[in-house]
């Protein structure tokens, strides 16, 4: 039902957007990576923060690590956490290991860091840890509507 939902999501900005679903498990970005034939930094992370009762939804190339000060100063206030498994089922609509940045359930902001336009192609969950969106930076900034940033400096 969610891998459903992200392709019917994603036709409406462009028909020849096509997911892949993946026979083998491929729960960590290791796994997607060996089974795409590519490096693990082209695998979006996408991980739902929150601060006091803000979430905020950020989106990174797979070798990156998002500044805990860089979240506080976004999403404007306290000490940030990841947000748990139920509340990320909750807001996003996708469990854990199968989260795209788009298709939410609530409207969240959302980042996206500036290392995933080293790639000419990076690969989003596309609703189930057994998908992945092959897109280009410029089209996830235009379906997401995200704000470009820097995940790695608090700045």
């Amino acid at each position: 039902m969610s891998f459903q939902r992200v392709c019917n999501y994603i036709k409406r900005f462009d028909e020849n957007l096509e997911p892949i679903q993946f026979q083998e498990q491929t729960n960590t970005v290791e796994e997607a990576a060996r089974a795409l034939g590519i490096e693990g930094a082209q695998i979006a992370k996408t991980i739902l923060f929150k601060s006091n009762k803000r979430f905020g939804l950020f989106v990174t190339a797979g070798d990156v690590r998002v500044n805990s000060k860089k979240v506080k100063r976004l999403l404007g206030g306290g000490k940030p956490k990841l947000a748990t498994p139920e509340e990320v089922k909750d807001i996003t609509g996708f469990q854990i290991g199968g989260v795209c940045p788009f298709a939410l359930h609530t409207d969240v902001p959302v980042f996206l860091d500036e290392s995933l336009k080293r790639f000419a192609v990076v690969y989003t969950a596309a609703g189930t840890a057994q998908s992945v969106l092959p897109i280009t930076f410029e089209k996830l900034r235009g379906i997401t509507r995200g704000e470009v940033i820097n995940a790695r400096d608090a700045e």
